[in-house]
């Protein structure tokens, strides 16, 4: 074994003298545990009763939402135990939400906000997850917003136009290259464009429904026409096709 020369070696010491100071001085911190802050058996109950919800919403949800009302309740007299102002509030907003669900099926705001709360629920740690407050906190202001009724028509919300938006995107390129290319992908253009009017349709986003249907009706022109009209048929679509990304960019989300 080759001896390393003691100026290397103090070399060597001093370089890490600074890490290895940093080391030392939070070792005593390693393994240390935190602090309980509820009951054991409290968090317990805590942590069965956000997995019966989760799983009562998963099975039943969409199909039978009042069902999980008496798992909202179970984790509500929970909530109440804790004493935390936190936890109450996030209980009686999941009250309101099966209040809102004996009445009326989920929208798919509602829907989205209370599948990400389940899940968030099955957090490891439940009560005493680190990020505990902060994250009930984020999912109460989230299940409030989904109940209030939407400025958008029909079911929309942001996060549901932000998605329309970038599919959209996505297929306006691709009618585009299906333009580009010598014959013209016919078959391309009208699958691109039944997607893009039955999603248009799904959201109530009238304007760009009938655009996409107009699109759809000059892509069928190109179908067994003679030269001439298959030129006025793309020069339509390139024209039609910048009208709806237009029209895209007027979305607010």
């Amino acid at each position: 074994m080759t001896d390393i020369p003691d100026d290397d070696l103090e070399k060597t010491r001093t370089a890490l003298a600074p890490a290895m100071d940093a080391m030392a001085a939070i070792l005593p911190w390693v393994g240390k545990s935190q602090p309980v802050r509820y009951p054991p058996e409290l968090n317990k109950r805590w942590q069965a009763a956000c997995k019966e919800l989760a799983d009562d919403w998963v099975k039943h949800g969409r199909t039978d939402p009042q069902t999980i009302r008496p798992r909202v309740f179970a984790l509500l007299s929970i909530a109440i135990e804790t004493g935390e102002a936190d936890c109450l509030r996030f209980g009686e907003t999941l009250a309101s939400v099966a209040d809102h669900l004996e009445h009326q099926p989920p929208g798919n705001r509602l829907s989205a906000a209370l599948t990400a709360t389940t899940e968030a629920l099955l957090d490891e740690g439940g009560l005493e997850n680190p990020h505990f407050g902060e994250r009930l906190r984020h999912f109460t202001g989230r299940l409030e917003t989904a109940l209030r009724p939407s400025t958008k028509p029909g079911e929309r919300s942001d996060v549901l136009d932000r998605l329309f938006v970038q599919d959209s995107d996505e297929r306006l390129q691709r009618m585009h290259e299906a333009l580009e290319v010598l014959p013209i992908d016919v078959y391309a253009l009208e699958l691109e464009a039944g997607e893009l009017i039955q999603h248009a349709e799904q959201i109530e986003m009238w304007g760009i429904y009938h655009l996409a249907r107009q699109l759809q009706n000059f892509a069928l022109q190109l179908s067994d026409a003679s030269e001439t009209i298959q030129d006025q048929a793309a020069h339509d679509i390139a024209q039609q096709l910048a009208l709806i990304e237009s029209a895209l960019r007027a979305i607010e989300y």
